[in-house]
């Protein structure tokens, strides 16, 4: 289970408070960081990252 004050980034002097990682465009709650992708494990959509040496 992953801590709630690590997926946001906090700035106390103007107030705002921004989303580490991406939400899914299908369903919308938070995807998990992996090392070559993001992937949602409420419904299984995935995005892969291109890499460089390739």
């Amino acid at each position: 289970m992953v801590k709630r004050h690590t997926l946001y980034e906090y700035d106390y002097p103007s107030g705002k408070i921004t989303l580490k990682r991406r939400l899914c465009p299908r369903c919308g709650r938070i995807m998990a960081a992996h090392e070559n992708r993001h992937s949602c494990g409420y419904c299984g959509y995935t995005i892969y990252l291109k890499s460089e040496s390739s």
